[in-house]
């Protein structure tokens, strides 16, 4: 391996287009040698001024790309299975955004293939866990001065949706973070899902049931509660409150710059998710950087992605049908064995 570790980035859309930019200018240690993407003025334009990049429509191209050593997937999820697999096969580790993959069964079979090669190559890109706010209430949960946690309660709000969101992604795309933050912060897994409807708001395009309420019950008997509400208008806003047997602790409050003018006090609302955790995808990319150059793979697990999509799918039926859903995983392989919560 190099002086920088080369990095082929598969996807050069929203989420995409950052991470080429939080690679090429940001993180230190890494460098962007290839990027795929299906529209190929899109992805010059992602790496205009970037030396020494090339651009490929095919993400089997941009793996076998010279100077690629690790991978970033950053495309649509259903395109992730075969690209985490493609980077299985040439031992490439890889970042890869979530979902891990949509489905279960997909997940599963990604989960079970990582297995089989004896050691990690993937990191699935839940960036809560490298968020400041929450990395302290995680640590402040597992020192045991606030008790067991009993309840957590948390809010996802989006100033509007994309034209192509779907009722089903509420819970598949956007409560997923929830679903992996409450895993991560209790250390348990998650073993059913109710999903309640309210009345959609008026600010959600037809058809859409926005906002919903989701409630997931715990293995040591927890529960978390999440308000999912994709259309609010005014902007970006994730909370989450601990409850626990003696005391609270509640992050998201937006304790930024208050300014105070002509009788009115207000605070700066982000708009979307790449403002309000900026910092923590920086860490999580420089973290993931770091790791592999020293050949290692650290953060969330594949096992972290096959369980957001297992419980996400439970959450969609149960948003089907009205009625709390089980959620059911397979065995943990040997590989994962006390890891990734």
């Amino acid at each position: 391996m190099g002086d920088l570790l080369g990095v082929a980035v598969l996807g050069a859309g929203h989420m995409g287009a950052d991470h080429i930019r939080r690679l090429d200018r940001v993180v230190s240690g890494a460098r962007v040698v290839a990027v795929a993407d299906p529209d190929a003025a899109r992805a010059k334009e992602a790496v205009a001024g970037i030396e020494g990049a090339t651009v490929h429509e095919e993400p089997a191209a941009v793996l076998d790309a010279p100077g690629v050593e690790a991978v970033l997937i950053a495309s649509p999820g259903p395109a992730h299975q075969e690209a985490l697999l493609a980077a299985f096969a040439r031992g490439l580790p890889v970042l890869c955004e979530k979902p891990m993959v949509p489905d279960s069964a997909g997940a599963l079979r990604v989960l079970e293939a990582e297995a089989r090669l004896g050691r990690r190559l993937a990191q699935t890109g839940f960036m809560r866990r490298y968020d400041a706010e929450y990395r302290r209430l995680k640590s402040l949960l597992d020192d045991g001065r606030l008790g067991r946690p009993l309840m957590l309660h948390c809010t996802h709000r989006n100033a509007s949706s994309p034209p192509d969101f779907t009722s089903a992604m509420l819970i598949g795309s956007s409560v997923s973070h929830e679903i992996d933050a409450a895993r991560w912060l209790l250390g348990e897994e998650l073993t059913s899902v109710t999903v309640l409807r309210p009345r959609p708001s008026s600010g959600a395009p037809q058809g859409l049931l926005d906002p919903q309420f989701v409630l997931f019950e715990t293995a040591g008997g927890a529960l978390v509660d999440v308000e999912v509400f994709v259309n609010c208008g005014f902007g970006y806003q994730v909370r989450c409150e601990a409850v626990c047997e003696a005391g609270s602790a509640r992050i998201g409050d937006d304790h930024g710059m208050l300014v105070t003018t002509r009788g009115t006090a207000g605070a700066r609302v982000p708009q979307d998710y790449l403002v309000r955790f900026v910092d923590a995808y920086d860490r999580e990319v420089q973290a993931w950087v770091d790791a592999t150059r020293r050949g290692r793979v650290t953060g969330p697990t594949a096992w972290d992605g096959y369980a957001a999509s297992v419980v996400a799918e439970a959450g969609v039926r149960s948003l089907e049908s009205g009625v709390r859903v089980p959620v059911e995983l397979a065995p943990r392989p040997g590989l994962y064995a006390g890891g990734g919560r």
